[in-house]
């Protein structure tokens, strides 16, 4: 069915996208300077150095979108009938970045960047802090400055940092901060650290394709079977492409966590209060960037909870308005779709 897309609520509800990115003519400058010098990691040069300095369509498109926080940004989408985005530093953020110096400077400067287009339009942009996870302490304070000086409603970390994972003990600022501020944390893809490559860029998998999931489910599953959730009860963690495909796993990646955990197999693996069913539908909450697929998201929302499923887009990476009609015909109740476009956002962004 084809339907005029309209901002405004004309279908009985508004249409938040909640991941959507954008760049900062510094930050990219960075990743071509590390993809030039051999400072870059495999990943990166894959991706950046196609994003970054491919003359083809999808890459210029991309980078200019990417670059615009502006006029061009609400035509798009005023033309795909979306109301707001919840807007993010795009991946990897600054965190592949050697120099922490450089990396903090560059962070911030886009958090006020994106704070100042927030404030440019209000009733359209909605902003999630970028941080730096190589220092700690300095990423909790940013995320404080984020909540309580700029407004943002949210937190985005690209999954791993130098091969480095949210579950190591070093991160605990991070969850702290979250904790104070009462924030959701939003893990988003980054490319596969040199480690877990392998044959994925010969293969042609190694980003949103595949190799992307791959590596943020693994972050996701560390995080909730080393207890995060044990430590920070009312913590609030945030993925898309489907929750990176782990509803669909879910049965048996809870089936083998318990038995690992009976067997004592794996030092790290101890008893959790809850099994992974418990957290997925008390501390999870998935958006459908890049899989607005009705098998998928009614999947999604049978796992996980009606009301902890989000529309997302993934704009520029993936824009197709014909996607948009095709969650407004979803076939879930009017209820469940009021809740999948709009207030779910509204509730865990606390708009």
């Amino acid at each position: 069915m084809t339907h005029d897309l309209k901002t405004g609520g004309d279908r009985g509800y508004l249409r938040i996208a909640t991941e959507e990115a954008f760049a900062t003519r510094e930050q990219v400058d960075v990743f071509l300077r590390m993809v030039r010098d051999g400072t870059a990691d495999k990943g990166m040069v894959s991706l950046w150095g196609f994003y970054a300095q491919s003359p083809s369509e999808r890459a210029t498109q991309i980078m200019d979108r990417l670059l615009k926080l502006g006029p061009q940004r609400i035509q798009h989408m005023d033309e795909a009938g979306i109301d707001k985005a919840i807007l993010a530093l795009t991946s990897p953020g600054v965190q592949p970045l050697l120099d922490v110096a450089e990396a903090k400077g560059i962070a911030s400067r886009a958090n006020d960047y994106l704070a100042e287009r927030c404030a440019a339009y209000p009733d359209r942009f909605i902003g999630l802090t970028a941080v730096a996870p190589q220092d700690p302490e300095w990423s909790a304070a940013e995320i404080r400055r984020g909540a309580q000086e700029l407004g943002f409603k949210g937190v985005q970390i690209n999954s791993h940092t130098q091969g480095h994972y949210l579950d190591e003990a070093q991160f605990d600022p991070i969850f702290r901060a979250l904790a104070d501020t009462g924030q959701p944390l939003y893990i988003h893809p980054a490319t596969l650290p040199d480690s877990m490559m392998g044959g994925m860029i010969d293969a042609g998998l190694d980003g949103a394709v595949f190799g992307f999931g791959v590596e943020t489910s693994y972050h996701l599953l560390r995080l909730v079977t080393t207890g995060i959730f044990d430590r920070y009860p009312n913590l609030q963690i945030m993925a898309g492409h489907g929750f990176e495909a782990l509803p669909y796993w879910l049965y048996r990646t809870d089936y083998m966590h318990k038995a690992g955990i009976r067997s004592q197999r794996y030092e790290r693996l101890k008893p959790l209060q809850h099994d992974l069913f418990h957290y997925i539908r008390h501390n999870f909450i998935g958006t459908t960037s890049g899989l607005c697929w009705e098998p998928a998201v009614k999947l999604m929302i049978d796992v996980m909870g009606e009301d902890r499923v989000m529309y997302a887009m993934d704009y520029p990476y993936q824009y197709v308005p014909d996607e948009v009609r095709a969650m407004d015909n979803l076939s879930i109740t009017d209820a469940q779709k009021k809740k999948f476009f709009q207030t779910n956002a509204e509730r865990w962004f606390n708009l």
